[in-house]
């Protein structure tokens, strides 16, 4: 343990939260981590500056470590060859996390904690081992988001340390963010060339997305009103960061179906983003008929985006028109045909057969010629999971029916995962001839306008009774991605439900996961470092400083952590 001699109040607090997370005092046990993209905005920027400063310290006992935001090394550079033997002893070394929480108070996570540059000197680190270095961190911010993406850190043996190494890491780190900056520069001004190079060829509706930059043309702006707008930008987000070309199709609100064509735009070997053409597969003419779409049991939701949806597979169904209703897991595909058919043949027969369903092919085949046989309406759930034998036998099945050899004239529909239809060719060849319409089915953030009416009716369904939902609540659930759509809405509410079982579920009561609005996707360690904030600030009524204690970290921290994972206090 450190000894009890003065020492600085950030050293200190250092201490505390180093004991309140049960590090070991004698030797550091940092998590190791593989697979680490080693190809980032951090890491490109940082790379000519570390190969500079190296090569100013060039036999000299200093070592430069570059981290993520996590604490995991990136990169060491230099050292002579007794610092580096050192350095592996105690893994300091890329792929280990030198975060304080598990290695105790040392220049890398205490720069991180404290959310600023920091010298630690031998005997201010906690843990034995680490007494024997003194170490200079310097956190890295993105120059324009603010994010924190790392530190540099620059390490020697305790006994050649020197204010110096501070300063040293500071400059670089500053540097790092200059470069960041001349990055960016770079990145937006080629795709903006390929952006403004797409808008005079086409002259058509144009979209460009980076990291940090939007654009749409006025021609977009002008051809689609703002409903239309707003989703073509948020089916973008589907798009972005894609490094191959990609076409995907989009139901507009106004009954306009779009193809967007998206193609990246490189800047050497680094994704600067994409730019997306806009083209009308179908003009919006919704019919009167569309607008005055039929309640159907067991679906919610009345926005224009759905309504469209219900519409097309209301005219497959009345027209005994097979199809293919394709979408994300979780959007409802299975529960859309059911109703609909429901709605236009209450008093016919339908039979649905899982393809993901554990018995052998012969049997589903069977299983399905008996349906057909006996008149019955047929889908077949996850047909992208139809094995190549199944696949013949039902394409030999489905052309009887059509020939009229086997059972009356059936209606037939599938559902399948989004991208997957073209995953077997024999699905493509011999099944899907058969089904000349698809149906996209909306992932749930494309339509979260119609999620107040979902809740009341996955609830309801459930059996859950006398239970509301605040507007604090409701906004809230309206404001997340829903990764899982649907399916991922019920699970939550279940799991609200069995904590309140009456009265108005508010914002507090919500899981953790639905208390922050990020949208990028978490790994495993950051869902449990977000679940826990969140269960801090939930036990202390809100209040940060208090919450940050619990958790052993320091104020700044903790806002930071709010602000990363989109947390709402």
């Amino acid at each position: 343990m450190p000894t009890d001699l003065p020492v600085r109040n950030t050293i200190r607090m250092s201490w505390q939260r180093s004991q309140d997370s049960l590090v070991d005092a004698d030797q550091p046990a940092p998590s190791y981590f593989a697979g680490i993209d080693y190809d980032t905005t951090l890491t490109r920027a940082a790379r000519p500056v570390i190969d500079a400063l190296s090569s100013e310290l060039t036999n000299e006992p200093v070592c430069i470590i570059l981290t993520d935001a996590k604490g995991v090394v990136l990169d060491r550079r230099g050292g002579d060859r007794t610092l580096i033997r050192r350095l592996d002893s105690v893994d300091l070394a890329p792929g280990f996390r030198y975060a304080e929480s598990e290695v105790g108070t040392n220049g890398i996570g205490t720069a991180l904690e404290v959310g600023g540059p920091i010298l630690v000197l031998g005997e201010e680190h906690y843990t034995g081992v680490l007494r024997g270095f003194a170490c200079a961190g310097a956190p890295i911010a993105h120059p324009v988001t603010g994010g924190l993406l790392g530190v540099l850190d620059i390490t020697t043996q305790a006994k050649n340390s020197n204010a110096v190494l501070l300063s040293f890491a500071k400059l670089a780190a500053r540097r790092i963010q200059e470069r960041i900056v001349e990055e960016a520069n770079a990145l937006d001004q080629a795709l903006l060339s390929d952006y403004y190079a797409v808008c005079r060829h086409t002259g058509g509706s144009v979209i460009a997305l980076g990291d940090e930059v939007f654009m749409i043309n006025s021609h977009a702006q002008q051809h689609f009103d703002s409903t239309d707008q707003a989703a073509l930008i948020d089916r973008t987000r589907d798009a972005r960061g894609g490094t191959k070309p990609v076409t995907f199709i989009a139901d507009l609100p106004s009954g306009t179906i779009a193809r967007l064509a998206y193609n990246p735009t490189f800047l050497g070997d680094t994704l600067a983003g994409g730019v997306i053409q806009i083209k009308e597969q179908r003009s919006g003419t919704r019919t009167t008929s569309e607008g005055r779409v039929p309640a159907l049991p067991g679906l919610a939701g009345t926005s224009a985006l759905w309504r469209h949806t219900i519409h097309e597979v209301l005219d497959a169904s009345g027209r005994a028109e097979w199809l293919v209703a394709e979408g994300e897991a979780g959007v409802g595909k299975l529960s859309l045909l059911r109703s609909v058919r429901d709605y236009t043949s209450p008093n016919g027969r339908l039979a649905v057969l899982d393809a993901a369903e554990p018995v052998p092919t012969e049997d589903f085949l069977s299983h399905a010629g008996a349906e057909l046989e006996s008149g019955a309406d047929l889908i077949i759930a996850r047909a992208h999971l139809l094995n190549g034998e199944a696949i013949e036998g039902l394409t030999m099945l489905l052309q009887s029916a059509r020939d009229g050899s086997i059972g009356r004239d059936p209606w037939v529909a599938l559902t399948m995962l989004t991208g997957q239809t073209g995953g077997s060719e024999q699905l493509g060849t011999q099944l899907l001839h058969f089904f000349p319409r698809t149906v996209e089915v909306p992932p749930l953030r494309h339509h979260l306008e119609d999620i107040p009416a979902l809740v009341r009716q996955l609830l309801g369904r459930a059996g859950i009774t006398g239970v509301t939902m605040s507007p604090a609540a409701t906004n809230q659930l309206m404001r997340l991605p829903w990764a899982g759509n649907v399916t991922h809405l019920r699970r939550v509410l279940t799991e609200v439900a069995r904590r309140r079982r009456s009265g108005v579920i508010e914002l507090a009561d919500l899981p953790a996961e639905c208390r922050a609005t990020t949208r990028r996707h978490l790994t495993r360690m950051e869902a449990l470092e977000r679940d826990a904030v969140v269960g801090a600030l939930a036990a202390h009524h809100g209040d940060k400083t208090a919450a940050a204690a619990a958790l052993g970290m320091s104020r700044a921290t903790i806002y930071r952590k709010i602000r990363d994972y989109g947390i709402v206090t």
